[in-house]
């Protein structure tokens, strides 16, 4: 992870937008990933760093998720990307252990599309 990546997990963190324990769990996913072989920084996964600490704080704070009426067709955009739904549905299954707060399907759909654009900006 980069500087600029850590700077925005801070920034969340330090402002009261994120728990701490949200920050935390959100930058060890990222190191995980970056150990996986991706290139995890600011230009490849600063869009998926402030999604999932989002995301993660509503679930936490009882807020609500709706599905989002794009839900069928992310579905379809993400049938030629198996790997990055495997790779989210293990982040939300981590999440429900560590945090209490697994992400819904369409959470999930989103953050596959993320996890899909990381591994195109990453080595094969």
């Amino acid at each position: 992870m980069d500087d600029q990546l850590a700077l925005r997990i801070k920034l969340f963190r330090e402002s009261g937008q994120v728990r701490p324990e949200v920050a935390a769990f959100v930058g060890d996913e990222l190191t995980a990933l970056a150990e996986a072989g991706s290139t995890v920084t600011e230009d490849t996964a600063g869009m998926l760093t402030s999604h999932l600490m989002m995301a993660l704080t509503r679930l936490l704070d009882g807020e609500p998720i709706a599905a989002f009426s794009t839900d069928d067709q992310v579905a379809g955009e993400l049938a030629d990307h198996p790997d990055a739904v495997a790779k989210a549905r293990e982040i939300s299954a981590r999440a429900e252990r560590s945090l209490g707060a697994g992400l819904p399907d369409s959470e999930i759909n989103f953050l596959a599309l993320h996890l899909a654009v990381l591994a195109q900006h990453s080595p094969a």
